[in-house]
């Protein structure tokens, strides 16, 4: 057999080789179909069977530029699964570009999303789509629920994630991202999706301290977050998922062990 007939021959083999149980989320989510989807994520970590965690969105999720070389909040995720949590074989998935709207998910589903069978999904996205006129909140929304259901149909868990407030004072073309948001919320109420609400959670804090201070601390600029933001996000999906634990160096813990 030439070089050249074994390549094709492994290629074709590739192409028709159907995916094992071990890569079959629909197989793992099975059994528990009575579940709520917060209980099917506390089944599936309670399982040897690897994962893969899915994050998809704009800049934000990207971690693109402003965390001066700190971690994103998908990475910040990454170490907690598959360090902190020793789950070492799941994989993480980033798949946000910078700029992108629910549009642009939507229209690149297949290689974005559907292409890596994931069992969970987490989106964040909004802030790009509120500056968009041809995003409108009516499309803004039907593009949300359309998303959550192609999720769905994967046999995969949606995650959606509020974005962060923003300084409208410095971005005036997103001074609607408060009525996206809202949409975010309710879609996740209706639909009954898990909600990460990093925006009330921001808003929450600004309310405890000051928006001066939360912007300062949480903010490179009037839309991205930086390091410490990116912490922030991380954290409050812990919680959300029920696998914070203070004692871990992502959750805040103390994790220094050399000497000098």
């Amino acid at each position: 057999m030439s070089s050249l007939t074994f390549a094709m021959s492994c290629n074709l083999l590739a192409l028709t080789r159907k995916p094992t149980n071990e890569n079959s989320n629909i197989n793992i989510f099975r059994s528990v179909t009575n579940l709520s989807d917060l209980e099917k994520i506390a089944f599936l970590l309670a399982q040897q069977k690897p994962a893969k965690w899915l994050f998809s969105g704009d800049s934000i999720t990207a971690g693109v530029e402003h965390t001066h070389g700190m971690r994103s909040y998908p990475e910040i995720f990454e170490e907690h699964i598959r360090w902190e949590m020793k789950r070492p074989r799941d994989i993480i998935i980033n798949s946000a570009i910078s700029g992108n709207t629910t549009v642009d998910i939507l229209n690149d589903f297949t290689w974005r999303i559907e292409q890596f069978r994931p069992e969970i999904v987490s989106v964040m996205i909004g802030t790009n789509d509120c500056s968009r006129q041809k995003v409108t909140p009516q499309i803004f929304k039907e593009n949300l629920e359309v998303l959550t259901d192609k999720i769905r149909t994967l046999g995969a868990i949606p995650v959606l994630q509020t974005p962060n407030p923003i300084i409208t004072d410095l971005a005036p073309e997103r001074a609607q991202l408060d009525d996206y948001v809202i949409i975010i919320q309710k879609a996740a109420m209706e639909k009954e999706i898990i909600l990460v609400d990093n925006y009330a959670y921001w808003k929450e804090e600004i309310k405890q301290t000051s928006q001066a201070n939360v912007f300062k601390h949480w903010l490179n600029d009037p839309l991205h977050p930086n390091g410490e933001g990116h912490k922030a996000i991380a954290r409050l999906m812990f919680k959300k998922l029920s696998i914070f634990n203070q004692n871990d160096a992502t959750c805040g813990g103390i994790y220094y062990e050399g000497t000098h």
